[in-house]
């Protein structure tokens, strides 16, 4: 399993120029032709769903199986994400730190150790690197190109997820032609923090059906 960090986080560097969900798409297909990698299934959850989808249709002959997590087509508006973004940069990414613990867990999970380390990470997260990211998701629209999505799909969302409410999920789920749809019951956005067993467990089964086919 290879994981990867998003522009300016983690341990990969600030970004240089604007990134957008092309410019991480194209990194992450460097980062496999770099490890000699030719295939691949990818699980990718909010912006990193977004890279997934991205990847299903216009690199498909590299993705075998997609897992499109906690994600959308579209999500919010480019407004509020701008507004986001330059909140940050003025302020930090502790700025952040409320309203995404209400975004991203159940009241009954937001105190947990978890939930804690996830937010530790935010916050220690450089603003640039969080304020560019914001600015991808608020440019990605992909929804009249979702029919384009080539490989084997599963769609997994919170059903707790203010986020990724209903009408986005069935918008992602019912454009892509090969494609199911699994919700994850007590999870918001973070559905894979929230509930990892029910999560891998979906994960798990789509791509055992590779393998058994």
């Amino acid at each position: 399993m290879l994981r990867h960090d998003l522009p300016g986080h983690g341990d990969s560097p600030l970004p240089e120029e604007p990134v957008t969900v092309e410019s991480i798409a194209r990194a992450v297909l460097e980062l496999l032709d770099e490890l000699e990698e030719r295939t691949t299934s990818f699980c990718g959850i909010s912006l990193g769903g977004m890279v997934g989808m991205w990847l299903g249709a216009n690199a498909p002959g590299r993705v075998e199986r997609l897992v499109l997590a906690c994600t959308g087509a579209s999500l919010g508006t480019p407004q509020l994400y701008a507004e986001r973004a330059a909140l940050v940069r003025a302020e930090g990414t502790a700025v952040t730190l409320a309203g995404a613990r209400e975004r991203w867990f159940t009241p009954g999970f937001a105190d947990s150790p978890e939930a804690r380390r996830i937010l530790d990470d935010l916050a220690a997260t450089p603003s640039e690197g969080y304020a560019a990211c914001c600015e991808a998701v608020g440019a990605f629209d992909f929804r009249a190109r979702l029919p384009e999505i080539v490989p084997p799909t599963l769609v997994v969302y919170g059903e707790d997820d203010p986020v990724t409410p209903s009408s986005v999920v069935a918008d992602l789920s019912g454009g892509i032609p090969d494609s199911r749809c699994v919700g994850i019951p007590a999870a918001a956005h973070l559905a894979n923090v929230e509930q990892p067993e029910a999560f891998a467990a979906a994960v798990l089964s789509h791509l055992g059906e590779r393998a058994a086919g």
